[in-house]
């Protein structure tokens, strides 16, 4: 596979896993998640959307560039199949927080999401480090993230 078609794929598997998540999440947004109290420091619904948007795409080039320094060693299988299930876990906390409803499991679930992304940059900068630096900001809201769910668990309890 080439690098442009290597890049859509890497593209189109991180925002396919983030439109699964989407699906629990937007019918709950003026819904449920409305009605909870939160944390002062929460920001306006608006913003999420441009942040993971922006996220995703820093992810998948991430991933992308790992992929094409060596996709046939054990080592960048690994490294991709922590990626892969740091994204599966991702897409997990929108079906736990949004679709059960379940605040408390939710942060429970971003914990383990926080561990295997910090393994995945790790992984990552051992194979590459501009990759490991392209999660940096994601390691930044996932960390944030997990206080606005623990104050939402906290306060609607």
């Amino acid at each position: 596979m080439n690098k442009f078609t290597s890049l859509l794929v890497s593209l189109g598997f991180t925002y396919g896993m983030a439109a699964v998540g989407s699906y629990f999440t937007m019918s709950e947004i003026l819904g449920w998640y409305s009605t909870l109290a939160k944390s002062p420091l929460n920001p306006p619904n608006w913003v999420f959307g441009p942040v993971w948007t922006i996220l995703y795409a820093l992810m998948a080039v991430a991933a992308w560039r790992v992929y094409t320094k060596g996709r046939r060693t054990k080592k960048i299988r690994d490294a991709l199949a922590l990626y892969a299930l740091q994204l599966l876990v991702n897409t997990l906390w929108s079906l736990i927080f949004f679709g059960l409803h379940a605040p408390a499991a939710a942060f429970a679930c971003l914990v383990v999401l926080w561990v295997l992304l910090v393994l995945t940059t790790v992984r990552f900068y051992n194979i590459d480090p501009v990759s490991s630096w392209l999660l940096a900001p994601y390691i930044a809201w996932v960390s944030f993230a997990g206080y606005l769910n623990l104050m939402v668990a906290l306060l609607n309890q």
